[in-house]
């Protein structure tokens, strides 16, 4: 066997979240998501510069062009990756700024620990 093959091999080993190119941070962050000409209301669970998963109650099949209205970024077209129990995964079609990303994810959990000592 190849070095390659055995490359090739190993790589079916490893988790996919492990094989991303992106880096995924968790948030807690309402969104829009327009979906065949509709607009509807959705939570994004992480994100990076690359793509998103969401909390969503749209049936979205694999290959659904989409668009994701959120924070400054306004509207990022983007496409739906996969979908199971609730949950959507989108790969938006330009990267997003990663500072912009890092910078969502600690507004995301500064808000989260401002509304947890609020209670």
């Amino acid at each position: 066997m190849t070095m390659k093959s055995s490359v090739q091999a190993s790589r079916g080993d490893v988790p996919y979240e492990d094989r991303r190119a992106y880096p995924r941070v968790s948030v807690a962050m309402p969104a829009f998501l327009h979906a065949n000409g509709e607009r509807h209301s959705v939570q994004i669970v992480d994100l990076s510069a690359g793509g998103a998963k969401l909390s969503c109650p749209l049936s979205l099949p694999s290959g659904t062009k989409v668009t994701l209205d959120f924070a400054k970024f306004g509207g990022s077209p983007a496409v739906v990756r996969w979908q199971s129990d609730g949950l959507v995964g989108i790969c938006f079609d330009s990267e997003l700024d990663p500072r912009e990303v890092s910078a969502l994810a600690a507004r995301s959990t500064a808000l989260a620990a401002r509304m947890k000592s609020a209670e």
